[in-house]
Formats: C-alpha cells, structure tokens, sequence
C-alpha cells in the first residue's frame, strides 16, 4: 500500500460520504467537512445517513480513526495535501447548474490556504468550472503557485456507490499542472496498481489484481466535459429505448426481444437498454439540462437532448394512461404502489417518476396505498400521509384490497414476491408495471391481468363456462 496521503473532502452528501468512507478504505486520512452540524453529529455517532450497500461497515471501521467529520472547512484546508470539493450543483430555474455553493466554498478555501494544496472538483459541473474555481481563489489574493485545481468526475450508480467507487470502470484525471496530476495519480494508487484488491477484506466488485481500472489522464475541460457527456449518452438510451417500446406496444413486438437484440451487437451493448417509467434521481435530469444549457450559452445546437428529455416527461403521461386504461376510470380507485425511489436499492427520491406518478394519481382522485424498502421515510416529507394516501409496512399489506398493484420502482425484492399470495391481496387481479419485472406468461398462469411497458399484455386463461 502506498503511504497515506491527507484528504479533506468537503460535503457529506451521496457522492462526498461514499468517497471520503472510500479513500480511508484505500488507506488514506480523510476529514469530511459539512456546514450542517446535526449532519456531523450524526455521522459521527455511525448514522450512515443514506442508503448504500457497504457504506454502513465501512463508516463503522474507519469513523474517528482513518476519518473524521467535522463542521471547520478552514483546519480541515490546512491540515490536508487535497481537498475535494464534494457540494450540490443543483439545477436552477433556467437549467443551468447553480454553482453557488461551489463558489462558496472555493473562496472559504482561499481563506486557508497557507502552502501548497491541491484541489479537486469531484461535484458534478460544467465546463470552465476548474477555471472560475481557480479565479475565485485568486481574487481571495491566494498566490498561483500555493494551488492547483483538478477535474476528477464521479461515475457512481445510488445503491452501488460504494463498489462503483472501488471497482470503478475508469478513473478520470483532468489535469494541467504535472505535480496536481501526480498527487492524484498517488491517492488512486491503491486500485490501479492492483494493491487493494490484494486484501482479503477488500469490497468485492468487478476489479482485480490482474484488472485494475485504469487511470485516464485529460484536460480539466475534458474531464469536466466527460462527465455531462456520460450522463447525457446514458440517458439518450434510455429515451431511445423507452421510444422503441412505444413502437414495439404499437406493433405487439416484444422490447424485451428487440433490446436483446440491439445489445447483443458490441457496438451499442445492452445497458442502459431497459424500457420504463423515464429515468429519474439526482443526476441524469440536471446533467442532460446542464449539458444542454452549456451548449446554447456557446451558440450550439444540441437539441438531440431536448428531445431526450420530451421523451423522458412523456413516458410517465404514457404510463399514467396505461393505467387508465386498464381500470376504465381512475376516480375513486385503490391503487397499491411499489416503489418510491427513483430506482431500486436506494432511498432517493429526487426527482423520482415513482413520485410523480404518485402524484398523478392523487390529483386523479385515487387513493393510493405505497410501500417501497427504503424510501418511505424520505417521501413522507414531501408526500404526507393522508385520507387519500397511506404506506404500507410490506408489500402484501399495499396490496390489500386493492384494485390494481402498480410496480413503479425495480427493487429486486419486488421481482421475487409470492404471486399466489400477492393475488389473494389484491380486490382485482391487475398488475400493471412499469419495470418490467415479471414475465408475462407467469403472470398470466397465476391469474393476472398483466400490462408493462413495449410487451403485449397478458391475460389468464378463460374458466369453461357448463351448462
């Protein structure tokens, strides 16, 4: 392992918890900085805060030993070598990313700096963000020479976060000063020569001694630009599959067949090749809206991701209508729902279809009935309980005398319920699910009227009617 190097990393969100628990798991000292102190205070009591696979063993190995939490940004600058600026870059009302708090912390940092740091961009921003990053600590009269700024984008999926950032497809580094590059190069050591997964307690995932990811050194403004780049492609397939399912429903095609297909040929592969509701969470919607409003401001055409995104916003009006469809009328209707987050294996909600429809719903005049694993919590904040909708402890007690189940997010729990049971539950044996997580054949044998997304519907088999 190579020697420690001395990291503060500055907010305690998805992308800032899961990488400071992830450098001390590299070896590294780490002090994770966050204004808010009840935040701290939790996090140092070993409340993970969110929910992720791996994040709650890990936080409980290294917590007040390889890493500390704290509100001081200014001891925290001085006592370590990089400082990873980890904040929200929230969309705001035009589509732009709002770099407020970015800023904001880049001059508190400036206010510190006393030899020479390193500092990293590990937010999700636009290009010649490294560059106004670097102009606002010289305005705060830091010298050029006591610091260097550095693009190093995440690429981490919610709910696998923690093995996406040990087992990472790739590590990208931009970089224009050779010692900022170097630093960087040293604290990612540990996985790209291949030591950490020499360890018996090493989080397993994809990457081995053999095959360690690799390190791409780029520009700061590719690197900045890689990241928009990535999330906007992903969220293009997507779209496009979602737009091929409403051909293949069309038709009476099976999307399923015709995404197998597709990804079977090398070029396009079948990830990210899976029809639904629309794509959802903290990062595809402003990032395709950041990376098209960049384009615009440099008098670029991009209107590839505006469609991306009407088709996006359409998806969620097509499933409302597929429900619609299949119980006639939607007014005064019991609708069990599964799933609240944005996807399955975590707890967020930003931005979630699975809340929207919810929503749609309601203003329908149904009442709902929800349960997802992890997300009740955090929904109840935005979507109290009410005459009109309750949660469930479980996912047979949504279903109770329900007149329909609908499945709006694909956790894998989900995939493996007890059908006999789930069909005794429900009022009418109607399941319409927008993540495509049951066969329909199956279904159809169990006694359901089954509807997804760019698959024909299945029915059960008529009872003989004797005389």
């Amino acid at each position: 392992m190579s020697q420690p190097i001395r990291i503060a990393v500055i907010g305690s969100g998805y992308v800032g918890l899961v990488a400071a628990v992830c450098f001390a798991e590299i070896g590294h000292e780490v002090i994770c900085v966050d204004n808010d102190p009840r935040k701290v205070d939790a996090l140092q009591a070993g409340d993970t805060l969110i929910h992720e696979e791996f994040l709650p063993q890990l936080l409980a190995r290294y917590r007040n030993g390889r890493i500390q939490f704290t509100t001081d940004l200014g001891a925290a600058t001085r006592a370590c070598d990089a400082i990873f600026i980890a904040v929200g870059t929230p969309q705001s009302e035009t589509g732009d990313a709002d770099l407020s708090y970015v800023e904001a912390v880049a001059c508190e940092i400036a206010r510190s700096l006393n030899t020479y740091k390193v500092i990293v961009e590990k937010s999700t921003v636009p290009v010649y963000t490294n560059e106004w990053i670097r102009r606002a600590i010289e305005r705060n009269g830091v010298a050029r020479e006591l610091f260097d700024v550095v693009s190093n984008p995440e690429f981490l999926r919610e709910g696998t976060a923690v093995s996406d950032f040990l087992h990472p497809d790739r590590i990208v580094v931009g970089a224009d000063q050779e010692a900022a590059a170097n630093l960087l190069a040293a604290i990612y050591a540990p996985l790209t020569t291949g030591a950490y997964y020499q360890r018996a307690d090493a989080i397993p995932g994809g990457c081995s001694v053999a095959a360690p990811p690799p390190l791409l050194h780029t520009s700061t403004k590719s690197a900045e630009i890689i990241k928009h780049a990535s999330n906007a492609f992903l969220a293009m397939k997507i779209s496009f599959i979602n737009a091929v399912s409403n051909l293949c429903e069309a038709t009476d095609a099976n999307v399923e067949q015709v995404a197998r297909g597709m990804g079977l040929d090398a070029r396009i592969g079948p990830r990210f090749l899976r029809p639904g509701i629309g794509y959802g969470g903290s990062c595809f919607p402003k990032d395709v809206a950041a990376f098209r409003s960049v384009a615009e401001q440099l008098g670029l055409n991009f209107n590839l991701l505006a469609e991306v995104e009407s088709i996006n916003a359409q998806q969620k009006k097509r499933f409302l209508s597929k429900v619609r469809s299949a119980l006639w009328t939607l007014r005064g209707k019991r609708l069990a729902v599964l799933g609240l987050a944005f996807k399955g294996e975590t707890d967020d909600i930003r931005d979630s279809p699975a809340v929207e429809l919810v929503q749609m719903f309601l203003a329908e005049g149904c009442s709902v009935t929800a349960y997802d694993p992890a997300a009740i919590k955090r929904t109840q904040q935005h979507l109290p309980a009410s005459d009109q909708l309750r949660y469930a402890e479980d996912a047979y007690a949504a279903a109770e005398d329900a007149d329909a189940l609908i499945v709006l997010t694909d956790w894998a729990e989900f995939a493996t319920l007890d059908l006999t049971r789930l069909n005794n539950a429900l009022r009418y044996p109607i399941v319409i699910d927008g993540r495509n997580l049951y066969d329909p054949a199956k279904m159809a044998e169990h006694g359901f009227t089954y509807l997804s997304i760019g698959r024909p519907a299945a029915y059960p088999a008529r009872s003989s009617v004797t005389a």
